[in-house]
């Protein structure tokens, strides 16, 4: 192997009749031996403005009385060459999961999950994945996020995929990270207004990124990557 690597996951209205219409999942990734200092840093910005490291960076609390910490959270992302994020928009309007064999909604959903980490994994290094500790994960479906990931791959060693883990988003920067660029994404594409903090960090993310963060990228963008999938294009994951 020549890199190893650190994936942070997050996911934005998963759920199959919450009457959203997309589904967003994403991943923040670094080398693993800068995880740490990139942890540090992230903490430190935190402590300059006034903050323990105990309380969490999180989409649904943006707002203008703390906008400076968020702010600041979005351009470390952008400054820092190590960090790297990728995101999937499904949409949700139009599924139709009996059209295909032994398919329901978690099916779907860890195809999904398996679309947006795909073009980050490279055969020749190998990744520790991090999931959000959800209601929807467990050890059984974690296990079958990183069977269905690896024999995707014909990793069946599981040399490529090394760890996964679930954790709480309080216990990791990077995973609060995630789900501010997650949640800056959905609110886009929710057609969501009203809140001028996010309305602000939007704007930001919008500029640095070069992108309106409601198409995709270009398949190979590497510090930013979207990809927008529909119904249409099930037979292409």
């Amino acid at each position: 192997m020549n890199h190893s690597y650190n994936v942070y996951c997050d996911e934005s209205c998963h759920l199959e009749h919450d009457k959203e219409p997309v589904m967003v999942l994403g991943a923040v990734w670094c080398p693993k031996n800068k995880s740490k200092n990139i942890s540090q840093d992230l903490h430190t910005i935190k402590q300059k403005h006034g903050f323990d490291r105990k309380i969490e960076v999180k989409w649904k609390k943006v707002g203008l009385r703390k906008i400076d910490l968020y702010k600041d959270f979005v351009n470390y992302f952008f400054d820092n060459k190590d960090l790297h994020f990728r995101c999937w928009i499904a949409e949700k309007q139009g599924l139709d999961h009996p059209r295909f064999v032994e398919q329901d909604h978690d099916v779907w959903y860890y195809k999904m999950y398996f679309g947006m980490l795909k073009i980050i994994f490279s055969p020749q290094d190998e990744y520790f994945i991090y999931l959000d500790i959800k209601d929807r994960w467990g050890g059984t479906k974690v296990k079958k996020l990183r069977d269905v990931i690896c024999n995707s791959m014909y990793d069946f060693n599981h040399d490529i995929v090394k760890h996964i883990q679930i954790m709480h988003s309080y216990e990791s920067e990077l995973l609060q990270l995630t789900d501010l660029l997650i949640g800056a994404v959905s609110y886009v594409n929710r057609n969501q207004s009203g809140n001028k903090g996010k309305e602000e960090l939007v704007k930001i993310i919008k500029t640095r990124s070069k992108y309106n963060l409601a198409t995709k990228t270009l398949f190979r963008e590497d510090k930013f990557n979207i990809f927008r999938w529909t119904p249409q294009e099930e037979s292409n994951v």
